[in-house]
């Protein structure tokens, strides 16, 4: 477990009022006639908050608060660098602006396609920041198969993006069938036990100041479901592990004002555009008697649950039937 300390001022809390759960106007009407994944996340919104966060003053902003993300990335390519073979191409799924392509080397990869549906994130940085050669391509992750054909990755990389896709059933599958046999499929997201302290602190003081609670911090995925999300989509061979990342903040303000930084705003359907004043207040409080640390900083933990699996292939070792077996436990034990 790795610990990360910002101290930075605090921001200005500017005047709220209250409203009511919205759809975004930018974004579509749920078609209730259509049969499909469940929508949790409004992508449209989570595209333009990306776009914007990539943007502001120059993507100054959105630099600073890299650390998450290339901590994550690092840990990644750890586990990259641990698998014994070269690929020609790797794709860089919900890339960003490269945080795991930067680190790759010419002589495990010689072409890295990033992918992301953020075209301001993913043009944030030059190619010169990169070792390997790029390929850039604005896309929707959800639709791979509509970008990249089947069976021709060597190798399918995600670094904490799969958190925003509505249908991760059906984002895996497509994953595995655009892999050729014995493809690489790695991957990194966030578990559902993420900014815990956020998201209780908020829920408690929306109970005490407004009778109720609304979806602030975003649902994700249970650590325990993902070795079985990737069974169901064809992968074998397959390694789960979980780490966390923690950092520490002066308040929660500074939390928030990264998130926002960072893209990782709220993007759920149907959620509220602000929170009232002293619901924030009473959360910030809530938050530092809870968790607070005796240096008076706050911490706030990012889960990460890293993920390997392959696409089938004869080559594969594979084991041997039930009962074949030469050798007697008792005799070793």
């Amino acid at each position: 477990m790795s610990h990360i300390r910002l101290s930075r001022g605090l921001f200005r809390l500017q005047e709220h009022t209250r409203s009511f759960a919205v759809i975004p106007p930018n974004s579509p009407l749920p078609n209730i006639n259509t049969v499909g994944p469940y929508q949790v996340f409004d992508r449209n919104a989570k595209r333009m908050q990306r776009d914007r966060a990539a943007l502001r003053d120059g993507g100054a902003r959105s630099r600073t608060v890299d650390y998450v993300r290339e901590e994550v990335a690092e840990r990644l390519m750890e586990r990259f660098m641990d698998i014994k073979r070269k690929f020609g191409t790797v794709l860089d799924l919900g890339s960003g602006p490269g945080h795991f392509s930067k680190l790759l080397e010419t002589d495990k990869v010689q072409k890295s396609i990033m992918l992301d549906s953020s075209e301001s994130t993913l043009m944030r940085d030059p190619d010169s920041e990169f070792e390997v050669e790029v390929e850039r391509i604005h896309g929707d992750e959800e639709n791979l198969l509509q970008i990249v054909e089947p069976n021709s990755q060597d190798a399918v990389v995600s670094c904490l993006s799969l958190h925003w896709v509505n249908d991760l059933p059906g984002c895996l599958v497509q994953i595995q069938e655009s892999l050729r046999p014995d493809g690489l499929f790695l991957g990194a997201m966030f578990g559902g036990d993420t900014l815990f302290e956020l998201r209780t602190a908020l829920q408690l003081a929306e109970v005490e100041r407004e009778g109720g609670i609304s979806p602030h911090v975003s649902p994700m995925t249970d650590t325990r479901d993902v070795s079985n999300l990737l069974g169901r989509a064809g992968f074998t061979m397959l390694t789960v592990d979980i780490d966390e990342v923690k950092v520490a903040y002066p308040s929660m303000w500074e939390l928030m004002e990264d998130l926002q930084d960072m893209g990782e705003g709220n993007a759920v359907i149907g959620r509220r555009n602000i929170i009232h004043r002293d619901t924030l207040a009473a959360a910030s409080a809530i938050y530092k008697e809870m968790h607070g640390s005796e240096d008076g900083s706050i911490p706030a933990t990012f889960q990460i649950i890293y993920m390997i699996g392959w696409k089938p292939a004869p080559t594969q070792p594979k084991p041997l039937e039930r009962g074949s077996g030469k050798l007697n436990l008792k005799d070793v034990l």
